[in-house]
């Protein structure tokens, strides 16, 4: 059988099993030798081997029968197969053979990358600037020198980008590493399918084939059992074997609920980085440089001092929100044919404008300090002093005087009528340990962006 033979049949199969699956499993089979009824194929890797057997030899066999040719069965061994292209199809330029690693290994399960998400168009600032300098590090892709590399931070303060930007570093300066990026909720999801579909082995062999594995919003294994243990056995796997590992989620090791100890312990054991909150420097380097990418794309669109300003003071939240404003902004200006001037910000704005001066409330704070630390609402307004209450009730106390406009007086009443200087005892407290307990300092500053955002 010829290859221009088999590229006739490969394309039937096209039609047979959707683009997706034909560019994953068939393309890459490269036909070797048809002998006494045999049909014998090369894949790229083992596990491709096992799967197209198991999933897709009756179709192949089917196909080539319906050619005339005299074909019993069909084997699939392990080669240095590339893909094949079909005689009646262009060969790849030059861009898309550079990519042949990134082909070979298209079995791998990711999620899509985002080509926005890269270093260059990652704003640093003083919040992000250690996440930033570690992810460039293992960007390089040169010896493990921590594993893992943790990135945690609120919503909207560039986890996922730095991912993404590793991973497109990666692939661009280290095209045969083998890099496998995806979230936390498509790696519970992988291992449910195996388990159901009794491929559980075919799993551990893809996860455990990696160079560089990458997960995140990692919280969401929490409280999964099995998911959790299978985690835990693929991260031992990688590390063991010196692969690098990177992971992301929306806070620190240590204050993921439901996270198994060993888990927990194994994700500290590496450099741990916090991307805090943006600072107004931050802010403004970022919208100034989504304004000229988007000042390139409306020549003709003015706009007026003192916006990106106004915008970075009066935006807080998150960076999304802020990126989302200013798009707004522009479209609007471009539509209407209007300059965009701090008065059509606060025309175009104003419902995002009114939620980010959403104000804290005594009572969202109980209730938030009064999950976090597992106590009862209202133990912690009540009498009780025991120790385990009353830690958690000057927390709150403290956060009530910093994030609102309540007098001491007022937030006394809001915690069962206790007089002002039982407060003033507890804000002091609070602050005398934050000094010394830095599991303290870490819990409030994770309340408080909990509530900032």
């Amino acid at each position: 059988m010829t290859k221009e033979l088999w590229g006739q049949v490969s394309n039937d199969l096209r039609k047979t099993v959707g683009k997706t699956n034909h560019e994953t499993w068939i393309a890459p089979l490269e036909i070797i030798a048809l002998k006494d009824g045999i049909v014998s194929f090369e894949a790229p890797t083992k596990f491709m081997c096992d799967w197209v057997s198991r999933n897709y030899g009756e179709p192949i066999l089917s196909a080539l029968r319906k050619t005339g040719a005299p074909v019993e069965r069909i084997t699939i061994g392990l080669g240095a197969a590339r893909p094949v292209a079909p005689a009646n199809t262009p060969a790849p330029a030059p861009a898309a053979r550079k990519s042949a690693r990134a082909t070979e290994d298209s079995e791998l399960p990711g999620a899509p990358l985002d080509a926005r998400f890269t270093f260059d168009s990652f704003v640093v600032g003083k919040p992000n600037e250690l996440a930033h300098a570690a992810a460039r590090r293992v960007a390089e892709g040169g010896p493990v020198t921590f594993n893992p590399l943790f990135l945690y931070g609120g919503v909207g303060l560039g986890k996922t980008h730095l991912m993404h930007a590793i991973a497109h570093e990666l692939q661009t300066g280290r095209p045969d590493l083998r890099v496998l990026y995806l979230s936390a909720e498509q790696f519970m999801y992988r291992f449910v399918q195996a388990l159901r579909d009794r491929q559980i082995m075919d799993f551990k062999e893809l996860f455990r084939s990696v160079d560089v594995l990458m997960v995140d919003d990692v919280q969401f294994i929490a409280g999964k059992d099995s998911t959790q243990e299978e985690f835990f056995h693929t991260f031992n796997a990688l590390v063991d074997q010196g692969k690098q590992i990177v992971i992301s989620a929306d806070r620190a090791p240590g204050e993921i609920k439901d996270l198994e100890e060993r888990i927990r312990s194994r994700l500290q054991c590496g450099l741990v980085v916090d991307l805090h909150p943006t600072d107004y420097e931050l802010r403004l380097g970022i919208l100034q440089s989504k304004a000229d990418a988007y000042c390139a794309r409306y020549p003709g669109l003015k706009m007026a001092d003192g916006v990106l300003e106004f915008l970075a003071h009066r935006i807080t939240t998150n960076v999304r929100v802020l990126e989302g404003a200013l798009t707004r902004l522009f479209a609007f200006g471009s539509l209407v044919g209007r300059e965009i001037t701090l008065d059509l910000a606060q025309e175009c704005l104003a419902d995002i404008l009114r939620a980010s001066d959403r104000r804290v409330t005594i009572e969202e704070i109980q209730r938030k300090v009064a999950e976090h630390y597992n106590v009862r609402l209202s133990d912690m307004i009540g009498p009780k002093r025991l120790r385990t209450i009353a830690r958690p009730r000057q927390v709150a106390m403290y956060l009530a005087k910093h994030l609102t406009t309540r007098s001491l007086p007022e937030i006394g009443r809001r915690f069962g009528g206790r007089d002002h200087t039982t407060i003033m005892h507890g804000i002091r407290k609070i602050d005398e340990l934050m000094a010394t307990d830095q599991q303290l300092a870490e819990d409030i500053g994770l309340l408080k962006r909990l509530m900032e955002s």
